[in-house]
């Protein structure tokens, strides 16, 4: 790969060369930046365990969020009615008995019944104690997957501060973990085909997500890794039906349906939540056939260009980047917490700028859209959409421009 000088006044942020094994550096504004985002996010999660608005509330009884739901169904599970967590007032009565009191809405079990593993290991502790481990054992996997694609341990630190992170640790969703699994993946889909396959195996308990990725292996002829990804897949499913039943798989397809009609037809979660093509098209006042029509458009563009890219002898940096950014773009199903993935293209263009040279605009675009994410709690819009459309223009321009005019 080519590598070209930089000077400071070329990089808006990082700095710095792989080939000359200097590491990446970061810009003290940035830097200083990243460490006061980690510090806010620290005192915010402390404050509001503290007053009793996180894990645990001031009464003594569970705070209901979304790890709720992986919880009731762990427990649904080990007690030998893992199909029942498709249903939903069964499940919203476990939800119930898992925090110690009613409250009012539903937080759905949509997952395989491969993912009941983990939630019924998960389900063994009293629910915040299961609450609390989940977030911070898969906070670790993801930081260092951060970290060894960008090949530095400012990686540590950039992981840390995505703004994706704090609605993570809010709700106790699987981010880190979704992220971790595709970062890892992708990191050592070239070294170790086999590895990578596993791995992608794993990310079958959010399928949605992993929409792009067999186009892109078979695409780039990664062969080895497709089979094993499937393998590993069919081992799972075979694993959790001998062990919840086929009741559980009937439950889970059934419950698919159901799914859409309440969060992508009626809007259960409100429009502006979903950070997608289909969410964005809803919020602005767009019909569900029309969502639909946008977002197919958006899903097969992503996907026509998954397919072309990874045949091509383009650097590996720029089809992972596009990969990651594009597995995003082509669901109509997508959250703030999932937006922890959009650490692992942005990763990718950082490693990339390490061999190549950071262009100025390139770090201020990822600064906007980091920006972005940051103001979602104040907005009810899908800005992380706008995020994802900002993280791919920055992919497709290293596409298009050559190296050394990006540089």
């Amino acid at each position: 790969m080519a590598h070209y000088e930089i000077s400071p006044a070329q990089s808006s942020g990082v700095q710095g060369s792989r080939a000359r094994g200097s590491g990446a550096r970061l810009a003290r504004p940035v830097e200083l930046v990243c460490f006061a985002l980690i510090v806010v996010n620290t005192v915010y999660l402390a404050a509001s365990y503290v007053e009793g608005l996180w894990l645990i509330a001031r009464n003594g009884r569970g705070v209901e969020s979304d790890f709720v739901n992986v919880w009731a169904a762990g427990r649904l599970a080990l007690a030998g009615q893992a199909a029942a967590a498709y249903d939903w007032p069964t499940h919203k009565l476990m939800e119930e008995t898992a925090v110690g009191h009613a409250f009012d809405g539903y937080f759905g079990w949509h997952y395989p019944p491969t993912f009941l593993f983990v939630a019924a290991v998960l389900s063994l502790l009293p629910y915040a104690a299961a609450y609390a481990l989940w977030a911070f054992a898969t906070f670790p996997g993801y930081l260092i997957a951060i970290r060894a694609i960008i090949g530095d341990r400012v990686g540590y630190l950039l992981a840390a501060a995505f703004p994706a992170v704090l609605p993570n640790f809010i709700v106790g969703q699987n981010g880190f973990l979704t992220a971790g699994l595709v970062g890892w993946a992708l990191l050592l889909l070239e070294g170790n085909p086999i590895a990578a396959g596993v791995l992608l195996g794993l990310l079958t308990y959010k399928p949605h997500l992993g929409l792009l990725f067999p186009i892109a292996l078979a695409a780039g002829g990664y062969w080895r890794t497709f089979f094993a990804a499937a393998l590993v897949a069919l081992l799972m499913a075979a694993a959790s039906w001998l062990a919840f039943g086929g009741e559980a798989w009937q439950a889970f397809f059934g419950n698919i349906g159901h799914t859409s009609q309440a969060f992508l037809s009626q809007g259960w979660a409100d429009w502006g939540k979903l950070q997608t093509a289909f969410g964005l098209t809803r919020t602005l006042g767009g019909s569900e056939t029309l969502a639909w029509i946008v977002q197919g458009v958006v899903s097969l563009a992503a996907a026509i260009a998954i397919a072309i890219l990874w045949r091509s002898k383009i650097a590996y940096e720029i089809k992972a980047a596009a990969l990651g950014v594009g597995a995003l773009l082509a669901t109509p199903y997508l959250y703030i917490y999932d937006l922890v993935m959009l650490s692992v293209p942005i990763a990718f263009l950082l490693r990339l700028g390490n061999a190549r040279g950071f262009p100025a605009k390139e770090m201020i675009g990822v600064g906007i859209a980091c920006c972005l994410l940051l103001v979602f709690p104040f907005v009810k819009f899908p800005v992380g959409f706008a995020a994802l459309l900002l993280i791919a223009a920055l992919v497709a321009r290293r596409i298009v421009l050559p190296a050394s005019t990006a540089a």
